[in-house]
């Protein structure tokens, strides 16, 4: 008996050590840029601790706009660990949203993050359906912010009548993206338009049946 208990405890410790995050075993860990990948793991090598330069913890990538010239008036750029090596083994990511007017950004999720959602400019609609199928939306104003929780169907539209920009912090260097409406609906110019008008003559709850607008 006190054999087979000792086992279930030592298997429990084994699995909780197995599952657990590892904290970083070295202050830096900017990823090591490489012509080809050889060797695949889960994350980004490092770079020798000898050639990291304060350049590696610095990016301008969201410091300009992004092309909102398509048909959803919207665009997103993702800053990575792919791409900015200061984040890599941080467990964070970055993003900017450029919305023209009646900019729409469709329902999408991002698998393995939550996102912090602050608007910088102009007066926006955001909102996530949970898993109980139930709307939570609201109207933005410059300097606030909402929280998108990881894995759930978020949406935001400009609501004003000049260009919006939001600022995204995610808590993964590798968030992903799935883009569910891209996926299974299509629109064209007239739907997205009527789409956009609903969203913003409906107020808070546009959308759907079950909503929760405070």
């Amino acid at each position: 008996m006190n054999s087979a208990l000792f086992f279930c405890i030592f298997l429990s410790t084994c699995i909780n050590i197995c599952l657990a995050d590892t904290d970083n075993l070295q202050d830096t860990c900017p990823t090591a840029t490489t012509d080809k990948q050889t060797v695949f793991i889960n994350g980004f090598p490092c770079k020798n601790p000898n050639s990291i330069v304060a350049s590696d913890f610095k990016s301008s990538k969201l410091s300009r706009p992004g092309d909102t010239d398509n048909y959803l008036h919207s665009s997103v750029t993702f800053n990575t660990a792919a791409d900015f090596p200061g984040l890599n083994t941080l467990g964070l990511s970055i993003a900017r949203t450029d919305l023209e007017f009646d900019g729409l950004m469709m329902p999408h999720s991002h698998p393995r993050a939550s996102e912090m959602f602050f608007v910088s400019k102009g007066v926006v609609i955001a909102g996530f359906i949970d898993t109980q199928n139930k709307l939570f939306q609201k109207t933005l104003q410059p300097g606030e912010v909402f929280v998108f929780p990881q894995g759930l169907l978020h949406f935001c539209v400009n609501n004003g009548f000049n260009s919006a920009v939001v600022f995204s912090v995610l808590n993964s260097q590798n968030p992903g993206t799935v883009n569910i409406a891209d996926a299974m609906l299509e629109f064209d110019d007239d739907t997205l338009n009527k789409l956009v008008r609903k969203i913003k003559s409906g107020g808070q709850c546009a959308w759907h049946s079950k909503c929760d607008p405070d």
